[in-house]
């Protein structure tokens, strides 16, 4: 399936020159959504996975199915404040400053495999803080799939060197 073709493109979204990435079409397509995470899936059938981790809110869209789909556990990570226990910290750069992620201080346990859950890869600065979080609590992140690749923000140089998955990328 061509996946490019199921994502909505919006231009000057958020802001004038910016091309957004819209995946509520792909999402909607209930045979497409499933042949995205059924690909992801299949493209991570070798890789040994304990736990995914998924930030929120497009995290959990790609994040929870995939868990599902592959018989494991899903951890939601949130934005500071949102999650009832006991949390840990991260913070990650917005255009505008700063931000903080939170994760259960008792959501993986040390040692465990972890890969990590986005819609979309782009500078890497989300997916960064939600690795940090992971070592945090000495999980061992060995994989991150996503739905987009931006290839020309290069966010995949933050990922120390982890396998990445995507199902479309844009150059």
């Amino acid at each position: 399936m061509n996946f490019k073709e199921k994502i909505r493109v919006i231009p000057d979204y958020p802001q004038p020159g910016i091309r957004f990435k819209d995946i509520t079409t792909l999402l909607q397509d209930g045979a497409a959504y499933r042949a995205a995470i059924d690909e992801l899936k299949e493209q991570l059938k070798d890789v040994e996975i304990d736990v995914i981790v998924g930030p929120e809110a497009r995290g959990f869209v790609v994040g929870a199915p995939l868990a599902y789909a592959l018989g494991v556990g899903f951890v939601p990570v949130r934005k500071k404040g949102k999650l009832p226990g006991e949390t840990i910290e991260a913070s990650y750069s917005l255009e505008y400053g700063k931000d903080l992620l939170a994760m259960h201080k008792d959501a993986i346990k040390p040692g465990q495999k972890v890969l990590i859950a986005d819609d979309l890869l782009a500078t890497g600065g989300t997916i960064s803080a939600t690795l940090d979080l992971v070592k945090q609590l000495q999980g061992v992140p060995v994989a991150a799939a996503f739905l987009i690749e931006l290839n020309y923000l290069e966010g995949r140089k933050k990922l120390d060197g982890l396998n990445v998955v995507s199902l479309v990328q844009y150059d």
